[in-house]
């Protein structure tokens, strides 16, 4: 039989040196793509974890923080530090009573602690006698003012401080005398 003669089968099982050292550097190549790209990615089911170590137990006892104090009083202190504090008892008054007038916020602040001759409040009605859309109250501290309004006008509640007026006082315009 010659070369020609033989069945085709047997041809392809034959193979050069040259041939099977290209087959097996190729399937070098594919085994080390794959081996890398396996490495980008974690299985479907890993979840990630972290650890957490407990702090060393110590003798001594830390500290633990505490709340914030409450707002209060700053006798002689400036209407910037007093601010907190006016702000904490003019919005109990009108928690108490959301009808507040004039009246109601002097009492409720000489209550608190400061001085009702550093104190002016304007009318709780205007000068033809219908209800005042907003009233305005302040208490002088030496050379700053607290100055709180309340009413529409106002949106609610606002406050403020301000150096004293030139005049002397806190509020601008007519005033009603504190005479109770």
């Amino acid at each position: 039989m010659t070369a020609k003669a033989r069945p085709t089968a047997a041809r392809h099982r034959w193979r050069s040196p040259a041939a099977g050292l290209a087959g097996a550097a190729l399937a070098g190549m594919a085994l080390a793509l794959a081996v890398a790209l396996s490495a980008c990615s974690a299985p479907p089911h890993a979840i990630p974890t972290q650890t957490h170590s407990a702090p060393a137990p110590s003798s001594t006892p830390t500290p633990t923080s505490s709340a914030p104090a409450a707002p209060a009083l700053v006798p002689g202190g400036t209407a910037s530090q007093n601010l907190p504090y006016f702000d904490k008892v003019n919005q109990a008054t009108i928690a108490a009573n959301a009808g507040a007038h004039g009246r109601d916020f002097i009492d409720a602040l000489v209550a608190a602690g400061f001085t009702k001759s550093d104190m002016q409040v304007t009318a709780d009605t205007t000068t033809i006698g219908l209800a005042a859309n907003s009233i305005q109250f302040s208490v002088q501290l030496g050379d700053t003012c607290l100055i709180g309004q309340y009413g529409a006008d106002a949106g609610g509640y606002e406050s403020t401080t301000s150096a004293t007026l030139a005049t002397g006082g806190c509020l601008i315009g007519q005033t009603r005398p504190i005479d109770w």
